[in-house]
């Protein structure tokens, strides 16, 4: 994985893609059913003033143009 196997960008960015792919793959192969669910994290400071406040958040920053 170190080192390239092809000359040029675009193929070489395309093996880097499929290493990572691979990768991953290998990856979330190895993990058991307990560890796929992940505990939800503690809410921020900013998030706990805002529900303080009694301000609306919304879920996701993706959502705030919308």
């Amino acid at each position: 994985m170190r080192r390239c196997r092809y000359r040029g960008q675009p193929k070489a960015h395309l093996q880097h893609v499929l290493t990572a792919i691979a990768v991953n793959i290998e990856r979330l192969s190895g993990r058991s059913a307990a560890e796929e669910t992940s505990p939800s994290r503690p809410p921020t400071a900013f998030q706990t003033f805002l529900d303080q406040q009694g301000i609306p958040r919304s879920k996701s920053w993706r959502t705030l143009g919308t």
